[in-house]
């Protein structure tokens, strides 16, 4: 089932459109729009706009990948059709996520780039704070799997996809700015605190979970 729906993303323009979009977003704030984020005017060896931007831009991102997962299979009939083939809503919810959230990574990892650009045009060449760049990936990573369950468990409660989006955008953004933050820029100084890991995966895995609740509930 996870390779049926990662399969369904890639043969619909959904993946491509938005890995590249957030790609491109990423590139033209960090390079070419002036502003906080743009690491030439910065006059700092560092990758802090591309980890600053992110989240906001994950808090879009992870709702548009994940506002159909439940809406198509409902209207189309498929959602009845995988149930009575006695496949569990647990394993089904859990499928979707993950494929959800491997777009959302595929997204995120090309990111990589930009510390090796930075490295090397640095003065001294690789004077670049490497331990903060893998926190904050680290982080960015744990952070797009929360996002993701939030976006899964707004499609499960939403009737069309419009309003899946924007349940989980808000809701995203609400976490993000009242606790997620502050977890997020831990983690980003470079030490893996246990308890931000926890924290974040406690989240996304309470998420999922009560997702599989109220479908089996309605079911």
């Amino acid at each position: 089932m996870f390779r049926h729906e990662l399969s369904y993303y890639f043969s619909t323009p959904i993946a491509y459109i938005v890995i590249g979009l957030y790609l491109l977003a990423v590139s033209l704030f960090l390079w070419v729009i002036p502003g906080e984020w743009n690491i030439l005017e910065s006059g700092y060896a560092d990758c802090a706009g591309l980890f600053s931007m992110s989240p906001w831009l994950l808090i879009l991102l992870c709702p548009a990948l994940t506002m159909r997962l439940f809406c198509e299979e409902k209207q189309s009939g498929t959602w009845d059709v995988l149930l009575s083939k006695r496949v569990s809503v647990a394993r089904i919810v859990w499928s979707k996520f993950f494929a959800a959230w491997t777009i959302t990574l595929l997204a995120i990892l090309p990111c990589i780039v930009h510390y090796f650009v930075v490295y090397s045009i640095a003065e001294p060449v690789g004077n670049v704070d490497g331990g903060a760049f893998a926190g904050s990936m680290t982080g960015l990573v744990l952070l797009s799997g929360v996002f993701t369950s939030l976006g899964l468990l707004t499609a499960a409660v939403g009737r069309n996809q419009i309003v899946c989006f924007l349940l989980g955008a808000v809701l995203s953004f609400v976490l993000y700015w009242v606790t997620l933050q502050d977890h997020f820029a831990s983690i980003s100084r470079g030490v893996v605190d246990v308890r931000d890991v926890v924290f974040f995966c406690s989240i996304g895995v309470s998420a999922v979970l009560l997702t599989v609740f109220l479908l089996g509930r309605k079911q």
